[in-house]
């Protein structure tokens, strides 16, 4: 098993290393691969079953942009393939049409997602979040310079139950296309989630996924979980 992650000298605000860390730790045996933005992605030569991206800077955002317009054609293979990718805080905008600046300029994106993508630099728009992907409860928060509109329900990830959506007051949160999986969520998001880090180590063909740290992770879950159904502020 072979999992590349994405640029992580610069894919890492809000802690979403930590994904990836805490995902080594589930996953003894699999090789993780980390490809810094001098070098070209390891998937555009040999076979690799997920990717994974974290936040970044808007200005990173660009730079990574710049660096997988030429691949987008292999990027669209892997994704039609069924190959894992893993895209969480604003990286996932880079999958859509176009990224608009307060000034009106638009960033094309790889256009692999039929949405778009609006930053609101200064406004920075912070939320905690429960939601729904399947049969299992999602927790996390959000902190962002951008919303994301257009997103077809197939195309959504999560349904909100509170907090933000891909927009403010948008009921989806999220895109997903194949076993691409986009969120604006933060955490680290599988850290937060070990129902959904179970869900993407049996994506990976773990029959019988044994997460780390188990007791304690449920533990904290179930805590959060509680929290979050109670009425407390979820939006500044």
């Amino acid at each position: 098993m072979r999992i590349e992650v994405l640029y992580p000298e610069i894919c890492c605000l809000f802690g979403d290393k930590a994904n990836m860390r805490y995902f080594e730790m589930c996953l003894p045996d699999a090789e993780f691969i980390k490809t810094p933005v001098s070098e070209q992605p390891l998937f555009l030569t040999e076979d690799v079953d997920m990717v994974y991206f974290g936040s970044c800077s808007e200005s990173n955002q660009e730079r990574i942009l710049s660096r997988l317009m030429p691949f987008k054609e292999r990027v669209k293979e892997l994704i039609d393939n069924g190959v894992i990718f893993l895209m969480t805080g604003n990286s996932f905008e880079i999958m859509g049409n176009y990224i608009a600046k307060p000034d009106g300029e638009k960033i094309e994106g790889l256009g692999l997602v039929d949405f778009y993508s609006e930053r609101t630099i200064p406004k920075r728009n912070n939320s905690l979040f429960l939601g729904k992907f399947k049969d299992m409860d999602i927790v996390g928060y959000t902190s962002r310079f951008s919303n994301s509109f257009d997103i077809k329900k197939e195309d959504s990830l999560f349904s909100v139950t509170k907090g933000y959506g891909s927009y403010i007051d948008g009921k989806t949160e999220g895109i997903v296309k194949n076993n691409l999986f986009g969120t604006y969520l933060l955490g680290p998001f599988l850290i937060q989630n070990p129902l959904f880090t179970e869900y993407l180590m049996k994506l990976l063909g773990v029959e019988n996924p044994q997460l780390a740290f188990k007791d304690d992770i449920m533990k904290a879950y179930k805590v959060r979980l509680e929290e979050f159904n109670k009425d407390i502020i979820f939006a500044e």
